[in-house]
């Protein structure tokens, strides 16, 4: 399980697609998921930090089945919580934990959906970083900075750090 956290706009959804279509290249039997698709599937599933632990909780489940089965999931989820990612960590046999650490200020100068702008108006409710808290990683096994890394180099550090097992 590779599993990308980090706020929304850092970077973590890119990496991950790129990791995603790097691995199905080199024949690893391998999953996508993201959250931005798992919402669209569940569009009922609130923001409130009971009912994003909830959506985490079901998503992990989901992905540890597959990890149980042979496959390798690349997941990316703002997923703002450490008891969320705890939870799942403990569902998965490997748990990749990929924390892409981008400022909140170059989040919001990224902003392409204009969620940030929208969240300091006051239009969403709930926006991690903004009004909702994002609580970083203490010790994930790789940390990707993108102020400093390229998105090549992103990919690459995570398939350095994948590639030690295929």
């Amino acid at each position: 399980m590779l599993w990308f956290t980090g706020l929304s706009g850092s970077g973590k959804s890119t990496i991950a697609t790129r990791v995603h279509e790097e691995l199905e290249k080199r024949g690893v039997n391998v999953e996508y998921i993201d959250g931005d698709a798992l919402r669209e599937v569940f569009p009922s599933t609130g923001f409130t930090r009971s009912e994003r632990e909830e959506h985490l909780r079901r998503t992990g489940y989901m992905a540890s089945r597959l990890a149980a089965h042979g496959v390798t999931v690349v997941a990316s989820f703002v997923s703002p919580y450490r008891e969320s990612r705890e939870f799942i960590r403990r569902l998965c046999g490997e748990f990749v934990e990929i924390y892409v650490a981008t400022p909140l200020e170059e989040c919001e100068r990224r902003d392409v959906k204009g969620l940030y702008a929208r969240a300091r108006r006051g239009e969403i409710k709930n926006f991690t970083g903004i009004d909702d808290p994002y609580e970083a990683p203490e010790n994930p096994e790789l940390t990707l900075d993108t102020r400093a890394l390229s998105v090549d180099q992103c990919v690459d550090r995570v398939l350095e750090r994948h590639g030690a097992r295929h």
